[in-house]
């Protein structure tokens, strides 16, 4: 089974963002020892707890940082920006990176409303617009848009061989189903959707039709601690669940150590809460993770798992992703 990384940069109480951004380019090294197939970083805007704004940016660096996997973003959130200057703009990582360059595309805000209208220029971003941007964006990287269109003729550049894979990332049935029209690989966010997922891949694979792949290809993306014991990996759990929390209640506020999640006391209904979140993540010791990775691949009809993971410390973060891709060999 091919694994995978996501990370968004968390920033973690008392540290900062500069750390959070040095710790993404560490772990990324590292997993490009570890043998990890990908890495993909995550657009977020106005959060707290998350350092990342522009993907693009940072993945020029962490290009440089690593030899072998894979490198991209999940995702750029494509409905605030021009079509042809993200073409351009992951034509130059692919230029610096050839054959490594992933271009993952969502349309969630990825922020509040106000933050939404900051990014896109005062507007706010239409998502209705996004299924002609996807297909505009891939016809830019491929010169493949057709006679007559007004952009037709326009340069992309820098003119190199070779085009970054595109991955169409989401948690609904929309996605999956503009994926398989398009004929692009789809990723399904069970980390932020883990109810329906498998019925959204089925459907994907039943009606895609070949594009600028061939045939389907699929990805599920999911939270993921893993620690020496199940008792462990519960423990690393708890700043996780604090941040949930903290998000069900509109408090803005960086990764909760161990320590302060320790302290925190929950009411019957935060517990009922936190716990009902609980299916978005797998958490346990090597053979629970591997286990429940497995069974999660096989009921999406996976080709490729994705895993997010986020604690209290770098140190466990890292730890973890050693721990997991040891447990699948």
């Amino acid at each position: 089974m091919l694994l995978s990384i996501l990370d968004q940069s968390p920033v973690i109480s008392g540290l900062g963002a500069r750390r959070a951004i040095e710790e993404t380019l560490a772990l990324a090294r590292r997993a490009d020892e570890l043998g990890y197939h990908r890495y993909w970083l995550a657009e977020h805007h106005a959060i707290a707890a998350l350092a990342d704004p522009c993907p693009e940016v940072l993945l020029a660096r962490l290009g440089a940082e690593t030899r072998r996997m894979r490198v991209g973003t999940g995702g750029v959130l494509l409905p605030y920006y021009s079509a042809f200057r993200v073409a351009e703009a992951f034509r130059m990582l692919e230029a610096l990176y050839p054959g490594r360059v992933d271009l993952g595309i969502g349309r969630a805000p990825g922020g509040d409303a106000r933050t939404a209208q900051a990014v896109s220029g005062g507007g706010f971003p239409d998502a209705a617009r996004f299924p002609e941007q996807v297909w505009q964006l891939v016809g830019h990287l491929d010169g493949s848009l057709p006679a007559g269109h007004p952009l037709e003729r326009v340069r992309v550049q820098p003119e190199v061989e070779g085009s970054p894979e595109v991955w169409l990332l989401g948690s609904s049935d929309y996605s999956g189903a503009l994926a398989a029209e398009l004929g692009l690989p789809f990723s399904f966010a069970h980390f932020i959707n883990p109810q329906g997922g498998d019925t959204v891949m089925r459907a994907y694979r039943e009606v895609f039709k070949p594009g600028r792949e061939k045939a389907p290809r699929t990805m599920v993306c999911s939270f993921a601690i893993c620690a020496a014991s199940d008792e462990e990996a519960e423990r690393l759990a708890a700043p996780i669940d604090l941040r949930r929390l903290h998000m069900a209640l509109n408090i803005d506020s960086p990764m909760p150590t161990a320590e302060e999640a320790a302290r925190h006391r929950y009411s019957d209904e935060e517990r009922r809460y936190v716990m009902g979140q609980r299916a978005r993540a797998v958490i346990g010791s090597p053979a629970t993770c591997r286990r429940e990775i497995e069974a999660m691949a096989a009921r999406y009809g996976a080709d490729e798992v994705m895993v997010l993971t986020i604690t209290g410390d770098y140190a466990s973060r890292l730890r973890s992703y050693e721990l997991l891709i040891e447990a699948f060999g």
